[in-house]
């Protein structure tokens, strides 16, 4: 999508729903409740991307994540009788968790209804926040079906994750402490999902008075809001890293803003998403989800668009399951030549792993784990398959050992990554 320079801020329409008044007395409401999270710039991170990159770390929040602020705002602007009855929404992340925590604090009573196939640590994490959970449905549709029924049996006030004024309101405090701590930030690069935070922030830049560019990006799975301010028709749907922005159909009132405010919108892939996942930690170790780290992505990925400029980059969650993680890392570690798998064709012979083994021990790498094969193979009944997973220095010292491998007369391929 090609760059398009949104209208100064005295040239917008006046009848977005969500004004730079509205988010400052936001930020004054919720000030004192939340955490007033760092912005700090990456020495590292900038060095890799020509950028001057600084972090915002709403991942330090409570509950990991900036979805606090708009669930607190919302809340803090109920009326005594809503308050008693009670607040519901329909959430399996970020949202449902920042709306428990804080009703819970509050004295409000919350129901959170996620699909029945939600990961039980998700729906642990909810109870603990003081939510009452319902499990209903096999998707999000569902159970946010279900919760539109509860909440009109029960009385109970919605509380959308994204498109609503005070929820985008409460998004938008992110940017004024951000442009508050570094006012030389000229560009913000924010992840997309339903599009609630970009609207806030947007509103943010438009009334600043420096230029502030503003840059949306979506996973390439779910391009659900390039696809509303484009007329395009990219297919949403798959298995997404950035599972919190996976939302296939944004906001009527954020889309309204996105077409009015957001001059850009990126698409990023699932490797730029895990290899930012990865940078995060172990650069700035901090542990990031695959949404929160959409933002870094863009910038690793588009190195070009954004050389020279000075960017603020929101690091939105920080809920992402360990197995997961862990995952990440060690896929990353495979692409980046660190670990590897190799096949190796052997005769089926005394002494023929020993002499695989010593050429590792010759060029100092690690063997982490043998698999012989002799059985499920294409080979002769006397040839076996063996697959070595090593530890390297780098790209170039495992290349070196292929090479060393090969030059001794084994038939020798690497493994690869998807």
């Amino acid at each position: 999508m090609a760059t398009q320079i949104k209208p100064a801020a005295s040239a917008l329409p006046a009848t977005l729903p969500v004004s730079i008044d509205d988010v400052r007395a936001a930020h004054a409401r919720i000030s004192d409740q939340i955490v007033r999270t760092p912005t700090l710039v990456s020495r590292t991170l900038s060095d890799l991307t020509g950028a001057t990159v600084f972090l915002k770390f709403e991942n330090l929040q409570f509950t990991a994540a900036y979805k606090e602020r708009g669930a607190l705002n919302t809340l803090l602007q109920l009326s005594d009788a809503a308050r008693a009855k009670g607040v519901i929404a329909a959430s399996a992340g970020n949202h449902a968790q920042g709306l428990a925590f804080h009703a819970t604090r509050l004295g409000i009573p919350s129901t959170i209804v996620m699909p029945r196939n939600t990961p039980t640590v998700k729906v642990v994490q909810t109870e603990g926040h003081g939510a009452n959970v319902v499990l209903e449905g096999d998707t999000f549709d569902a159970a946010y079906a279900h919760a539109r029924v509860l909440e009109a049996e029960r009385g109970l006030t919605f509380v959308h994750p994204f498109d609503d004024s005070r929820i985008i309101a409460g998004a938008g405090t992110t940017a004024l402490e951000m442009l508050e701590d570094v006012p030389a930030i000229d560009t913000f690069v924010t992840p997309i999902g339903g599009g609630g935070l970009i609207s806030g922030m947007a509103t943010v830049a438009r009334a600043w008075p420096t230029p502030v560019e503003v840059v949306g990006v979506e996973a390439e799975l779910f391009p659900s809001m390039y696809n509303r301010v484009n007329g395009t028709h990219m297919p949403c749907a798959g298995d997404t890293l950035a599972e919190g922005i996976a939302v296939k159909e944004p906001g009527g009132i954020t889309s309204t803003m996105v077409r009015a405010l957001v001059d850009d919108i990126l698409l990023v892939s699932e490797r730029s998403l895990e290899e930012a996942v990865s940078l995060l930690l172990q650069i700035e170790k901090t542990v990031v989800e695959g949404a929160g780290a959409a933002g870094m992505a863009a910038l690793l990925a588009h190195p070009g668009r954004f050389a020279g400029r000075t960017v603020g980059v929101v690091l939105c969650g920080g809920n992402i399951d360990t197995r997961l993680l862990a995952n990440v890392l060690l896929r990353d570690l495979a692409r980046s030549g660190r670990l590897a798998r190799l096949r190796i064709r052997l005769q089926d012979q005394p002494g023929a792993l020993f002499n695989v083994a010593r050429i590792f021990d010759a060029q100092r790498i690690n063997i982490i784990e043998v698999y012989h094969q002799r059985v499920f193979t294409t080979l002769p009944a006397k040839g076996l398959i063996t697959d070595i997973e090593c530890e390297a220095r780098d790209r170039a010292h495992l290349d070196r050992l292929v090479a060393a491998l090969r030059e001794a007369g084994y038939e020798t391929t690497t493994v690869e990554l998807a």
